[in-house]
């Protein structure tokens, strides 16, 4: 069966994932995580794309990134994902493929979803029950949105700055909608457009 062409558009919000193969672990120590987020920085600037959030789990990968390229999120990722195979197969004597095949991703095409894709994206953890509270997980970009920590890597959407006139005010708006969470309705929508590479947003 041919796979599904991907919907490139430039300046929308994409919602990327990328699973390992047969969903085995692809990070295994706190120097692959820095590996792969120093080179998400340097191909996400190479490629013309902003990351407004992101969370690396243990198997997976998760982000919410702006390309401003019709080309520059696949660019982005396929570089990525061939450095990061590189160096887990050198670094652990290991062969073949780490990846469960190309990433998949939906278009968010409304402020509203944007925002639910944020939280979607920093409460993985939670929902996977390895920590209480998004801020108790290191890798992911929770700390900056929510509490203002340096990371260069972030860089806000437009729908993120509208929440306050402000710093302070965006970062306890946003803490307020974390603490929402996500009714079930939301998250199945997420999941079906990242699962069906569908655009996620009003008819």
């Amino acid at each position: 069966m041919p796979r599904q062409a991907r919907q490139a558009v430039a300046d929308i919000p994409w919602h990327v994932i990328q699973r390992g193969h047969d969903r085995h672990a692809c990070f295994f120590t706190d120097e692959d995580y820095q590996f792969y987020l120093r080179h998400l920085k340097e191909q996400a600037s190479q490629h013309g794309c902003s990351i407004h959030a992101y969370v690396l789990m243990t198997n997976h990968v998760h982000m919410l990134v702006t390309p401003d390229t019709r080309e520059g999120v696949s660019l982005m990722m396929k570089n990525l994902s061939q450095r990061y195979v590189q160096y887990i197969n050198r670094v652990y004597e290991r062969s073949g493929t780490l990846w469960e095949g190309r990433f998949r991703s939906c278009l968010t095409l409304s402020d509203s979803y944007a925002l639910a894709c944020y939280r979607y994206i920093e409460l993985n953890p939670v929902r996977a029950n390895m920590v209480q509270h998004p801020i108790e997980y290191q890798w992911s970009s929770y700390s900056a949105n929510a509490e203002g920590r340096t990371n260069s890597l972030v860089r806000p959407h437009s729908v993120y700055l509208a929440l306050g006139t402000d710093d302070l005010a965006r970062r306890r708006r946003y803490r307020a909608l974390v603490q929402s969470g996500l009714n079930e309705d939301t998250l199945n929508r997420i999941r079906y457009a990242i699962n069906s590479s569908t655009v996620l947003g009003d008819s």
